[in-house]
């Protein structure tokens, strides 16, 4: 196959069109166009339906450019590396990852990775939506308990767990439900949770709903009612005295996935973006992670 060809597929796959990507690579348009239909021919597909005023991938084309672009990246580093004589990562690694993990451990990770390998550009986009790693150009996700995908592949770097928690100056009323802090459009009117004493259910009144943890977490400190929180998120307050622990929600066990596209050869941004993960969380336990954030000086 002509890897110059295949580079000028992907160039125009990338862009959207031969125009916009002659422009962008100062090339000939005419010299795109000629490239991709020898491609076409050669492969005997058709890669682009082609209409008066738009080209858009066919399902084939859309295959090849995921796959090609992300192999071509790793040929242009390789090459790169062999020339500087030296694998040290370089280049740009983007990675989406969740909120709380975003707020909490990213900031401190990415700052030690940009200290340890200054060749790379680190772009890091806090979402909780599960993004199309290889539509969006992403070379890492971060996600909890995430579905199979047989496009990618991952490993799971840490381990959590709900509690739910209070202020010890918070008690529960003798009769009716108890006040709960919620996120989103979380409904229940019941909690079964693990404690001391053995299984219990408790009826609850959502009383206030965030969209984020960590206000959650602000407001159960600030007495305003109890909640299910992650271990790692309030372990530094129960040590403390500042939250008080009524039980553990069952089931509730999760795990956060270091995911990538699944392919034979990682990109040395990636797999020291791994190496990281796993030298700063080497138990996968929650408390880890709120050793590692430092938790009060966090909040405080």
């Amino acid at each position: 196959m002509d890897l110059i060809a295949l580079a000028d597929f992907t160039l125009v796959a990338r862009h959207g069109g031969f125009g916009k990507a002659a422009r962008a690579a100062n090339r000939p348009k005419a010299t795109l166009s000629r490239r991709v239909a020898e491609l076409e021919a050669s492969l005997n597909l058709r890669l682009f339906d082609r209409g008066p005023r738009d080209l858009k991938l066919t399902e084939e084309g859309r295959a090849l450019s995921e796959r090609a672009g992300a192999l071509l990246a790793e040929l242009e580093e390789t090459t790169r590396s062999i020339a500087s004589g030296s694998d040290q990562p370089r280049g740009t690694l983007r990675i989406s990852a969740p909120l709380l993990f975003s707020q909490t451990a990213m900031g401190r990770l990415a700052a030690e990775y940009a200290a340890k390998y200054p060749e790379v550009r680190l772009e890091v986009t806090s979402e909780d939506r599960p993004v199309d790693m290889i539509e969006e150009g992403y070379d890492l996700a971060i996600r909890v308990n995430p579905d199979p995908d047989e496009a990618l592949v991952g490993r799971a770097f840490l381990k959590d767990r709900l509690v739910v928690v209070a202020a010890p100056t918070f008690s529960r009323p003798d009769r009716g439900p108890v006040r709960a802090l919620v996120r989103g459009n979380d409904r229940s009117d019941q909690w079964s949770m693990e404690t001391s004493s053995g299984r219990v259910s408790i009826p609850v009144e959502p009383v206030l709903r965030f969209s984020s943890l960590v206000m959650i977490h602000d407001a159960v400190r600030a007495g305003a009612g109890m909640s299910q929180l992650p271990v790692s998120l309030v372990a530094g307050d129960l040590a403390a005295g500042r939250l008080v622990k009524w039980g553990e929600i069952e089931g509730s066990d999760v795990a956060l996935w270091a995911l990538y596209p699944s392919r034979r050869l990682l990109s040395a941004r990636v797999s020291a973006f791994l190496e990281l993960l796993g030298s700063a969380f080497p138990m996968a336990a929650p408390e880890e992670l709120t050793a590692y954030v430092d938790m009060q000086s966090f909040r405080n």
